[in-house]
């Protein structure tokens, strides 16, 4: 695994073996995964969301704690997918980092409780599937919109973004971290020393 340019953040690259009959890829290894983060990933749900071109879902995070860590990969078609600091008081606070996730390369993400998540489909039924660390839960979910200029997204320019209503009304970064919405940093960094302690 390959530690992005934020902390909690890793990509996987993984080598895939093509033959006559398909390809084989190993998308998630555990021991790879303890060496890369320090700790076990816990898998308490698995999602699976179809895509048309120019949806863009997110961006989406949980409370902390618990918080909602994401394993990420593109199963059909093309996502550009990106990961979000939203840890008020983080070194790299607002900065996000864009990835191409695709059924080509087989690349796959991980974020961390508190970071953010969202993508844009590339492709006509993109379907992305995610490894999930805790359960859907409502009432601790929430978003920053994701064509917020403060955050500055570089979204593909030829693609018109499509959005839940939902997403299209989330507040922006500024506003988020006014209504106490946004986790902190020291929190999540208490719950990955406690992920790392077998105490979470």
């Amino acid at each position: 695994m390959r530690s992005l340019g934020i902390e909690g953040a890793w990509a996987l690259e993984p080598k895939v073996f093509p033959d006559d009959r398909g390809s084989f890829h190993e998308w998630f290894r555990s021991a790879e995964f303890r060496e890369a983060t320090g700790y076990d990933l816990s898998l308490a749900q698995a999602n699976c969301s179809v895509s048309r071109w120019g949806v863009v879902r997110g961006v989406h995070f949980s409370d902390v704690p618990p918080g909602q860590a994401k394993y990420v990969t593109c199963l059909r078609g093309a996502v550009l997918d990106v990961v979000v600091d939203l840890r008020v008081g983080s070194p790299t606070f607002a900065r996000w980092e864009a990835l191409r996730l695709d059924d080509d390369s087989h690349h796959a993400v991980f974020l961390a409780e508190g970071l953010g998540h969202a993508f844009m489909a590339l492709t006509d039924d993109a379907t992305v599937a995610y490894l999930c660390s805790t359960g859907y839960a409502p009432e601790r979910e929430h978003g920053v919109n994701p064509l917020d200029p403060e955050l500055g997204i570089a979204w593909p320019e030829h693609i018109p973004p499509i959005l839940s209503p939902k997403d299209a009304q989330a507040p922006s970064l500024a506003e988020a971290g006014l209504a106490g919405l946004l986790p902190r940093y020291e929190a999540c960094q208490a719950h990955y020393g406690q992920l790392r302690d077998g105490r979470a």
